[in-house]
């Protein structure tokens, strides 16, 4: 996993344990751990809320890794924080590559597989709707008329 070094890992596994029948699946963890968003609602309005205590040692990995991976180029971690850095900030924004870690964590752990990048261009190719109708209005705001046509 991107950001996450020896050092890391033997953090992760001290934490958190190698045998994940004890967390019914991904949130159950990252509940434990401390790093789900707050919920805070109250008549129809949805307010921050404030995040679980977890492990001091394991927050400290974390954040750790998590700044490691979003300095990583071509990673899904680094476009995941690049795309929700302009709008929630940096904290929050760390804050859900750590999430996205724990969950990573989680399923290499129960399925036994290797963790397996997305990529860069993931949330491109997620949407590709999206991201046009993204660069045009980013061209239409630099004063270009743009007129598209389908490839064939």
């Amino acid at each position: 996993m991107p950001g996450v070094k020896a050092r890391s890992a033997e953090v992760l596994i001290a934490e958190i344990g190698a045998d994940m029948s004890r967390f019914p699946s991904a949130g159950h963890l990252a509940s434990w751990a401390g790093r789900c968003p707050g919920n805070n609602q109250s008549a129809g309005r949805r307010r921050r809320g404030q995040a679980r205590k977890g492990s001091k040692w394991l927050a400290i990995a974390l954040e750790e890794a998590a700044q490691a991976a979003i300095k990583t180029n071509g990673s899904y971690l680094q476009a995941q924080y690049q795309r929700l850095r302009p709008r929630i900030g940096h904290g929050r924004a760390l804050g859900a590559v750590k999430h996205s870690m724990l969950i990573a964590y989680w399923h290499m752990f129960t399925t036994g597989e290797p963790y397996r990048d997305l990529g860069a261009d993931y949330f491109t190719h997620a949407d590709p709707q999206r991201a046009t109708r993204r660069l045009v209005a980013q061209l239409e705001r630099l004063g270009h008329h743009v007129t598209l046509e389908e490839a064939a």
